[in-house]
């Protein structure tokens, strides 16, 4: 079931080394301006946790992942694929997020969000984008459920962008209908998260390049 749901304030951070990225960017977000856009490394954000677009194994080989993992260390990957074998029988579905401690003080957390299947794979006509970072705030909000403040800043890339095909202009509105999301309603699971963008973005191949498309929850089911 959604429902509606009061967040506490949660600094966002979009960073990417990619110039076209960052430039979609701040014009997908250009009316969210609590959101901020940054060119460069999100090694260098000094926040509570990365959020590393990854894939279902959690194998951190290559890009994002395999510099995140020479900046944590070999041990973020084994404490990934460990919670994904715990909680999801060893395969991380797109649309679900595993948030894990990170080992170090910056970030306290890492949250990997597979956009793909296969360590590189071509995405660009799929919705993975959009629900690979709603499940990343989503995790936040199971995060902070547990422990709360744990997270009051987050960084991300731009997802699916490098590796993944997904042009900069698409990847960040997809990022924004995401982020959005977050900003007014919580899901119980990820398959209700999963369904719900599946439903109402099934056409989008239809609708302009250009368009950013807000999400709207279905209302709960009432009681009596």
């Amino acid at each position: 079931m959604t429902i509606k749901h009061v967040k506490p304030l949660l600094k966002v951070v979009l960073v990417d080394i990619n110039t076209e990225v960052v430039q979609a960017g701040r014009a997908a977000f250009a009316d969210t301006p609590e959101v901020e856009i940054h060119e460069g490394s999100i090694l260098a954000q000094h926040v509570d946790a990365w959020v590393n677009p990854t894939n279902s194994r959690g194998r951190m080989d290559g890009g994002v992942d395999a510099a995140i993992k020479r900046h944590l260390g070999a041990g973020i990957q084994l404490r990934v694929q460990r919670a994904i074998r715990d909680q999801f029988g060893g395969s991380l579905p797109v649309g679900s997020a595993m948030c894990v401690p990170s080992g170090a003080t910056n970030p306290k957390f890492l949250i990997s969000t597979p956009t793909m299947v296969e360590s590189v794979q071509d995405v660009s006509e799929t919705l993975n984008v959009a629900l690979a970072c709603a499940a990343a705030f989503q995790a936040i909000h199971m995060q902070n459920e547990r422990e709360p403040g744990s997270i009051e800043s987050v960084a991300l890339v731009g997802m699916g962008a490098a590796t993944g095909g997904v042009p900069p202009r698409v990847c960040a509105n997809l990022m924004w209908t995401g982020y959005t999301l977050f900003n007014d309603y919580y899901f119980r699971d990820y398959d209700d998260l999963r369904r719900t963008i599946r439903e109402q973005l099934d056409d989008i191949d239809s609708r302009p390049e250009e368009e950013r498309v807000r999400i709207n929850p279905p209302a709960a089911p009432s009681r009596g």
